[in-house]
């Protein structure tokens, strides 16, 4: 039996499994099971909270004297995820309820850096670091650079952002709305991205304010996703040729996030984190 703490953040859900000790390797199937919502637990991540020093990459490890605590990441059918921003506030929340972390701020490894978490009122904010468009020249040219179709839709171009993870950000022309679209497989992008990518569809709401549903990559669509509400915010800030520094709200169906963006090409999301359960399962 394996002790386990389930949380979400804006309803994007994971499970937390503590290796403190460095002694466990999950595998895939395991990962699967953990994560199915009819056999296992049920969620949209399972995160193994481990000293960072004891992981087993050395990209991880070298991370160890800035950061006691690795946030080891898997989406849902098991395979490994380089981070997740929704997660890295209940990672956080799950290190200060423990006694791992204290103090208003904390440093967690993931395997896209360092990330910096602090507490704030809406719950905590994490600095996700830097990020780039995934082509610049095509973006400035033309606005977008890979093309979207979703199921049982057309094709419509779309803005690749790299957070530390792949996304395509599409802003939905008029007439269609999020609550059409068919989410249940996951949309072709071209060129095909050979690591998959996470999509996003995005609505106006009104200024510095959007809404977006998102299909992620190994999961299937999720209530939530940090790092994919702030490609959203940047691809839509980017898009009305006002790039300054003012704070974004994303709308997603789980509830609100926060993006800023930050100087010298950084962004930060803020929102709740919630854990909501505790107990053990077999692996």
């Amino acid at each position: 039996m394996t002790r386990f703490t389930k949380g979400h953040g804006t309803e994007n859900d994971f499970v937390l499994i503590p290796d403190l000790e460095g002694t466990l390797e999950l595998t895939p199937a395991q990962v699967q099971r953990i994560a199915d919502r009819h056999a296992g637990l049920g969620a949209d991540g399972v995160i193994r909270v481990v000293r960072t020093a004891l992981s087993t990459d050395e990209h991880v490890r070298a991370q160890s004297h800035d950061a006691e605590w690795f946030m080891d990441y898997r989406n849902a059918d098991g395979s490994l995820a380089e981070m997740c921003g929704n997660g890295t506030r209940v990672f956080a929340d799950f290190l200060r309820r423990e006694g791992l972390a204290f103090g208003r701020q904390i440093t967690i490894a993931t395997r896209a850096g360092v990330k910096t978490v602090r507490v704030v009122e809406e719950g905590y904010a994490v600095d996700l670091g830097p990020w780039r468009l995934g082509d610049e020249a095509a973006a400035r040219t033309d606005g977008f650079d890979v093309m979207v179709r979703p199921r049982l839709g057309k094709p419509v171009p779309a803005l690749s952002v790299d957070m530390g993870n792949p996304h395509a950000v599409v802003m939905l022309p008029e007439g269609i709305d999020l609550e059409q679209l068919d989410l249940t497989a996951a949309p072709e992008v071209q060129p095909v991205q050979p690591d998959g990518v996470n999509v996003e569809f995005v609505r106006a709401v009104g200024p510095g304010h959007i809404a977006m549903r998102v299909h992620e990559r190994g999961v299937g669509e999720t209530r939530s996703c940090g790092t994919g509400a702030a490609a959203a915010a940047l691809a839509t800030r980017f898009w009305s040729g006002v790039e300054d520094l003012s704070p974004w709200t994303v709308d997603v169906p789980g509830g609100r996030l926060t993006v800023t963006p930050l100087p010298g090409q950084r962004v930060e999301l803020a929102g709740p984190a919630a854990l909501v359960a505790d107990g053990d399962f077999p692996l």
